[in-house]
Order: C-alpha cells, then structure tokens, then sequence
C-alpha cells in the first residue's frame, strides 16, 4: 500500500510550507526533468531548474508554479486546491518571526506633504500666493499680478 501524499495543512510559515513541498517531490519519486515532463503532458508550464530553485529558496513559489508542480507531483485539482488555499493563507497572514519586520504603512500625511512643497516651489518660482488647508487639496491659487 502506498503511503498518503504529503499534507500542507501543518504549514504555518513560508519554510515549513518549502518543506512540504519537498516531501510532496521525494513522495512523487521523480527527478525535476520527469516533473517537467509530467506538466507539459498535463498542458502547464513548470522548468526543472525553476521548480529546482523554487524548492530551494526560503519564500513562497508563485501561484501557477505551484498548481502545475503539484498536479506534476501526481495529486488531483482537489488536492492542488488545498496546496494554493494554504500558500495563500501563509501569504496573507502568515507568522512573522522577531526577525522579520512587518510591512509599514505609509503615513496619511506624505501626499499633503507633495502639495505644500509643489505650493512652495510655486511661491518661489512666481510670487504666487496659494491658500490650502491640511490634508485637503489646494483651495485657491491666486496669481499676485505687478507687486
């Protein structure tokens, strides 16, 4: 009887997702030219060397790389679904580690930030006289004309 194949569902980050990925290979028993081979009967797209490198990398593999690796590997579209649903949950919510900063958000404040200094270079170009409130757009801009 052969053994079940490998289950992302024990995944909780980008490594032990790689992880699984390489255990779904060596369950498979095929080298990466066969894996190739295999997506190409099935009418995808997966180089060996691209299915190599992702296998060896720490992040997540794009999403159609990871379809046609898997159906490659031998399991079915339900299965294949499953693998894409936790790649996405990793990408999204994925655990972050102290090492890894979060993204950061832009402040609020950088776009006004544009206008005062497009209002400043103005002023200083022509004697232009610009009235603007925070965080809003310019109001009025009124050329002073002969002074």
């Amino acid at each position: 009887m052969t053994a079940p194949p490998p289950s992302p569902d024990v995944a909780t980050d980008e490594a032990e997702f790689i992880a699984a990925l390489r255990r779904l290979k060596a369950w498979s028993g095929l080298s990466y030219r066969q894996l190739e081979r295999r997506a190409a009967e099935a009418g995808r797209v997966l180089p060996y060397s691209t299915a190599s490198t992702a296998l060896g990398r720490k992040s997540l593999p794009r999403e159609e790389l990871l379809v046609a690796f898997v159906l490659a590997c031998g399991l079915d579209d339900d299965e294949a679904a499953s693998w894409v649903a936790v790649r996405k949950r990793i990408a999204v919510g994925g655990r972050v580690t102290a090492t890894e900063p979060r993204a950061v958000r832009r402040p609020r404040w950088r776009p006004a930030l544009g206008w005062a200094a497009v209002a400043l270079s103005l002023a200083l170009a022509g004697g232009t006289t610009l009235t603007m409130k925070a965080g809003e757009e310019v109001e009025t801009v009124q050329a002073v004309v002969g002074k």
